[in-house]
C-alpha cells in the first residue's frame, strides 16, 4: 500500500553543472502533475510529466527542478522600451518627492524586464544530466511513500479487524433475534385470540416477518467484503479507489443490519462497526 503523501530529493553538482530535483506528493483524488522548470528548459516539461504519470496514479505531484551550467553561454540584450518606461518613471518619482537626483544605471538595470537573458544550453544535453536525478529523486520519493503506506496499511487493518470481531458478535445475536421475532408474534396472537393459539398461524407470521427482518443475507455480503478488503490491502499497492468503493458497500450492508436490529447489543455493535470504519475512510483518503 502506497501514501499519496511522501517527499523525494536529490542533486548533483560538478565542474560542468549544478542540477537538483525535489518530489512532493499530496491527498488528491486524482492524478495532478505540476512541473516547474526553468523557462529555457520549458520543452523538457513532456519527458517529466510522462515519466512521473508512469509511477503515480493519484495525489498531487509537486516537481520542482533546478538546473544551473557552470559556462554555459548567456545571450544578454536590452529592452529599450522597458529601460526607457522605468528611467521615466524613476525620474518622476524623485520630482515627486523633491528629491535632486538623477536615477543611478545600476537601479534601472535592476528592474524587470530592463535585462533580457538567453541562456544557450542545449535541451537534450539538459535531459541528460536531469533524469539520473529525476530517477533517484523519484526512487526515494516512492520509498517514502511505501514507509508511510505501511503505517496506514497496519492502522486500516485493525480497523478492519474491530469490524470483523462486531460482525461476529452480531452474528451470534442473530438466533435470538428470530426468537424475538417469534415470542412478539405469539403475544399479539395470545392478545387477540386469547388462550388458543393458532400455532400454524405463529409460525407462518414468523416466517413472514424473518424474511423483513432476518439479516443472515447482509452478514454474508458483509463477510464477503471484509475478505475482498483484506486481500485488496495485503497485495495491491495502490488499492485507494477499490478500497473506497467497498467502504461504500459495507457501509449499506450495517446501515440495513442497523434498521432492522431487535436486540440493544446489535444495535450497540452497529455503532462500534460506523465508528471503525469511518475511521478507515478517514486513512483511506491518503492511500493511493
Amino acid at each position: 500500500m502506497k501514501s499519496m503523501t511522501g517527499y523525494g530529493w536529490a542533486e548533483q553538482q560538478d565542474r560542468e553543472a549544478f542540477v537538483s530535483v525535489e518530489i512532493k506528493g499530496y491527498n488528491n483524488r486524482f492524478l495532478d502533475l505540476v512541473v516547474n522548470l526553468p523557462s529555457f528548459l520549458s520543452s523538457l516539461e513532456i519527458p517529466v510529466r510522462n515519466y512521473l504519470g508512469e509511477r503515480c496514479r493519484r495525489g498531487r505531484i509537486e516537481v520542482s527542478l533546478r538546473y544551473r551550467e557552470v559556462d554555459a553561454p548567456v545571450n544578454v540584450s536590452l529592452n529599450r522600451a522597458a529601460a526607457r518606461a522605468c528611467w521615466r518613471a524613476a525620474a518622476e518619482t524623485a520630482e515627486l518627492l523633491g528629491i535632486r537626483e538623477s536615477p543611478r544605471l545600476e537601479m534601472i538595470l535592476a528592474m524587470e524586464g530592463v535585462l533580457e537573458t538567453d541562456r544557450r544550453s542545449s535541451p537534450q544535453r539538459a535531459l541528460e544530466r536531469i533524469m539520473p536525478l529525476l530517477e533517484r529523486a523519484a526512487a526515494d520519493f516512492e520509498r517514502d511513500r511505501l514507509r508511510e503506506g505501511e503505517h496506514t496499511r497496519g492502522d486500516i487493518l485493525s480497523h478492519l479487524a474491530e469490524l470483523e470481531e462486531s460482525r461476529r458478535n452480531i452474528a451470534s445475536r442473530a438466533g435470538e433475534m428470530e426468537e424475538i421475532l417469534k415470542e412478539n408474534v405469539r403475544s399479539r396472537f395470545a392478545e387477540i385470540a386469547g388462550g388458543g393459539v393458532d400455532e400454524n398461524r405463529v409460525y407462518a407470521e414468523t416466517a413472514a416477518l424473518l424474511v423483513k427482518y432476518t439479516i443472515s443475507e447482509e452478514l454474508v455480503r458483509m463477510e464477503a467484503h471484509f475478505g475482498e478488503f483484506r486481500a485488496e490491502a495485503e497485495r495491491n499497492l495502490s488499492p485507494g479507489k477499490k478500497l473506497d468503493f467497498l467502504c461504500q458497500e459495507i457501509n449499506r450492508e450495517i446501515n440495513t443490519i442497523g434498521s432492522k436490529a431487535l436486540v440493544l447489543e446489535v444495535s450497540r455493535e452497529v455503532v462500534v462497526m460506523k465508528e471503525a470504519l469511518e475511521n478507515i475512510r478517514e486513512q483511506l483518503r491518503n492511500v493511493e
